[in-house]
């Protein structure tokens, strides 16, 4: 399902009001964590204890604003949305940014976190 037939997407902040993004141990990039619901931000808080002050949701419907947020983000190296993370299989959509949109939506796997 594409991130652009969702109504909002969610993204985890910081205490600072930064935006919280992933990389992996080889990757020179990061990607956005987005989430289709905010049910599955604090799922994703949740099972990985990640300490995030609020979860901020932006309305897909509006250019302008995913523009300034696709804008805002590219100079930190971040590349992507790395959207519905599931912490517990490392299974999610990865979306790139195309321009000032979104591009086509991929399936993608990462490494899972070690069990304890």
């Amino acid at each position: 399902m594409s991130a652009l037939q969702h109504n909002e997407l969610h993204f985890l902040l910081d205490q600072r009001g930064s935006l919280i993004v992933y990389q992996e141990n080889t990757a020179s990039w990061v990607g956005a964590l987005a989430f289709s619901s905010e049910e599955r931000a604090r799922q994703f808080l949740r099972d990985s204890k990640l300490d995030a002050s609020e979860i901020a949701a932006i309305d897909t419907g509006d250019p302008d604003a995913l523009a300034a947020l696709i804008g805002s983000l590219k100079p930190r190296a971040v590349r992507n949305l790395l959207l519905d993370l599931d912490y517990r299989t490392g299974h999610c959509t990865r979306i790139e940014f195309d321009g000032v949109g979104l591009g086509a939506p991929l399936e993608h796997q990462f490494k899972p976190p070690e069990q304890h």
